[in-house]
């Protein structure tokens, strides 16, 4: 509001001011006053687009957030789809040209594995297109193989679950074991984008890929994959690589306290 009527002084006055000018014999608009004048307003003018930009975004997320509430299951935290929308949108704002595709696969690791707790969205017709299903977290983030994650990490060798946003990036093929038995799925790369959170991805190998361990009614642990079950990893992964986006959510302070 109070951008606004500065933005609204700002042009008043420049108008009385040209108005003055046209009256005052020898006087244009390349004087000294109209230059003052045109300086402030090329001053103000990146706060106002910035002010501009943020309340989009401010309104991208309310309305996502009225649309989706109704639309999942119960969530760990009221802030839940607060903190993944602004992560979304504000880097789809600052990073249109790796956000080729309005996906964002969301999983809330405040619930138990053995809850349904992932979803894909749509984030242009705001639509649920996939979920809930049950999606798994890395062994070192529990000490049961059922539950709820309680410890994360960005470092290697923790085989925890890695908190924030990611870029989806390329298909390749995803080889593991599970129960001392082979296994192949397809996998999908993720660039962690939250600083100090995920930006280990990477290195660490953590990617989002199907699982034999993961079923509709329990999902096991990785070795911090997002894994999913593996003929739904079959169905929605190739959806969702070179452009959509995965937020992994939990109630952490630190990661609730950068929606605020």
């Amino acid at each position: 509001m109070i951008s606004n009527y500065l933005k609204n002084g700002v042009v008043g006055a420049l108008a009385l001011i040209c108005a003055g000018a046209r009256l005052v014999p020898g006087t244009d608009q390349h004087g000294p006053v109209f230059g003052k004048v045109a300086t402030l307003v090329a001053a103000e003018r990146p706060h106002l687009l910035t002010n501009l930009a943020n309340n989009t975004a401010t309104a991208k997320v309310d309305s996502a957030i009225r649309v989706f509430a109704s639309a999942v299951g119960p969530l760990s935290h009221p802030k839940a789809l607060e903190t993944a929308f602004k992560a979304y949108f504000n880097y789809t704002s600052s990073h249109a040209d790796e956000v080729r595709k309005p996906l964002l696969y969301f999983v809330d690791f405040g619930l138990p594995s053995t809850q349904p707790r992932g979803y894909i969205f749509d984030m242009n017709t705001m639509s649920v297109v996939e979920g809930p299903f049950t999606v798994a977290h890395g062994r070192g983030s529990s000490t049961t193989q059922y539950g709820i994650p309680t410890r994360f990490s960005n470092n290697p060798g923790s085989a925890m679950t890695s908190l924030g946003l990611y870029v989806a990036e390329g298909l390749y093929g995803f080889h593991g074991h599970a129960g001392g038995v082979a296994y192949s799925s397809v996998g999908l790369r993720l660039k962690g984008v939250s600083a100090g959170l995920n930006d280990k991805a990477g290195a660490r190998g953590v990617v989002a890929h199907g699982a034999p361990y993961v079923t509709p009614t329990r999902a096991g642990r990785s070795e911090g994959c997002p894994a999913m079950e593996p003929d739904r990893a079959q169905r929605v992964l190739p959806e969702l690589a070179n452009g959509a986006m995965v937020f992994l959510f939990a109630p952490d302070e630190n990661l609730v306290a950068s929606a605020e």
